[in-house]
């Protein structure tokens, strides 16, 4: 299993079939999906394709979201990384597109700023990107914060599927 950075209190390495509880327990929570849609996955079954549509994420693209596990307890926490976004997505495509998704006990307490600002430097190191790019409901005060935090600057706002969206850019200076 590869690990694709560590932090002083998480591992981001590549999700596996193993993952599936701890994703449901995430993705299953309704306040997780407050800026999300509000669609919540319903089982297991939901969360086994997704975690197999980003590992062949990992095989085609050389990137796809991590594991996010708390080093000290080894729980799987949530999700983080970047993933290529070929779609076009408020008139951009094949971007790369920074991430993070937290089990509802972990908000609060940085774990998704230290991810996310991993995942940057991911990025920039090992990747050679020249541009980061993330999304967030505007409404969605905390994502925004951390999404500051680690360098991306607000751009503009754009509906997406109805409901008005951040669109956020970090200009890399490799590449």
């Amino acid at each position: 299993m590869k690990i694709f950075a560590e932090t002083d209190r998480l591992i981001l390495r590549e999700l596996v079939a193993d993952d599936a509880e701890g994703l449901f327990a995430v993705d299953s929570n309704p306040d997780v999906h407050t800026y999300l849609g509000n669609n919540p996955v319903k089982s297991i079954e939901q969360i086994k394709d997704a975690i197999q549509f980003i590992r062949n994420q990992y095989v085609e693209n050389g990137i796809g979201r991590w594991a996010m596990i708390e080093k000290t307890t080894h729980t799987f926490i949530g999700w983080a990384g970047l993933k290529l976004v070929k779609e076009l997505t408020n008139n951009h495509n094949n971007y790369y597109d920074l991430g993070y998704r937290l089990n509802k006990n972990y908000w609060g307490k940085g774990f998704a700023t230290e991810a996310a600002k991993a995942s940057v430097d991911y990025g920039i190191n090992q990747l050679n990107l020249k541009d980061i790019y993330a999304i967030a409901d505007m409404n969605n005060i905390a994502s925004k914060k951390v999404l500051e935090k680690v360098g991306l600057k607000f751009i503009e706002t754009f509906n997406l599927e109805g409901t008005p969206h951040g669109w956020f850019h970090l200009k890399l200076s490799k590449g």
